[in-house]
């Protein structure tokens, strides 16, 4: 298998102080993931993840303040993504074959006691692997994000993003991560310049892009087979009996997942919290990493 591995020195100049730390899996690559843990005995663990284009530097503003919390912190890249190795076959990625990475590291980590962050693609990896094994878990937190099923409204928003992603020519041709990060933003950020640098930091070229170039094909109302259709619609399913609390906070800027969904996701759960986080957009833990904090604190115990 051919893959990249992103030098170090890519990462030394975004403002991203955590240490790295690695999983061999079986067929040889190299995953990264963050590992933070607190001074005193862990309250549990947050297991935060990343969607498309991003890293676990998505969650920046976020880490510290939930380890200072009390509680051990784990943040993995996807394959593709990140510091992670990255196949250069696009056809290398499926959602199942992220899941199956994010199962294995949970296994290998004995992660346990899991309070679970999502968004975008997190949704569907996330979801499903959680409500499957729902034993390891405590509670659940779904930031903007979605699960298929077959009455599911797909918005002009995602639509128009999987057919721009399709055609390299109407992104400039290539996949610009950091740029799409970037004109996502609906709140000021004082640092905007960087954050667009650490989205781009992690590629050296077009083909280690296979991985961001892949999510858009995956939707699964364009490629449900790729896209695990099925295994979306079982955990949309199983959330509604999944017996752990469920919170649901949107960023209300978000074109691609609305607050109208967010509304209609969170009536369809039985005991599911709500929460609006004001003029922030798609990647809502990068916009509003404070006002995410801040939800999540008044549903943790104690």
């Amino acid at each position: 298998m051919e893959f990249e591995r992103t030098p170090d020195d890519r990462f030394s100049s975004i403002g991203w102080s955590f240490e790295p730390n690695y999983l061999v899996h079986p067929d040889g690559l190299r995953q990264h993931y963050i590992d933070e843990r607190p001074t005193g005995e862990s309250l549990g663990t947050f297991l935060l993840l990343h969607g498309e284009p991003s890293w676990s530097y998505l969650y920046r503003d976020m880490i510290r303040p939930l380890v200072d919390l009390g509680y051990r912190v784990v943040a993995p890249d996807h394959f593709g993504f990140g510091r992670s190795d990255k196949p250069t076959d696009d056809e290398w990625y499926t959602i199942a074959r992220h899941r199956h990475a994010l199962e294995h590291l949970i296994a290998e980590l004995d992660l346990r006691d899991i309070t679970l962050v999502v968004q975008d693609w997190a949704g569907p990896i996330g979801l499903i692997t959680a409500t499957r094994d729902i034993e390891r878990y405590s509670r659940i937190f779904i930031l903007n994000t979605w699960l298929h099923a077959a009455d599911h409204e797909y918005g002009e928003g995602i639509r128009m993003w999987r057919q721009m992603a399709l055609d390299p020519e109407a992104l400039g041709g290539d996949m610009p991560t950091g740029a799409i990060i970037g004109m996502t933003l609906h709140r000021p950020h004082d640092d905007k310049e960087q954050i667009i640098a650490a989205f781009d930091a992690p590629y050296t070229g077009q083909a280690s892009k296979a991985g961001a170039r892949r999510f858009p094909l995956c939707i699964p109302f364009g490629e449900p087979g790729l896209g695990d259709a099925a295994e979306q619609e079982e955990a949309r399913e199983a959330l509604r009996s999944v017996g752990i609390p469920v919170h649901v906070a949107f960023g209300d800027a978000d074109p691609i997942f609305t607050w109208d969904w967010a509304e209609r996701w969170a009536a369809e759960i039985p005991g599911a919290s709500l929460d609006r986080i004001e003029q922030a957009g798609h990647f809502l833990q990068i916009d509003a990493g404070a006002d995410v904090i801040s939800v999540i604190m008044k549903y943790l115990p104690g």
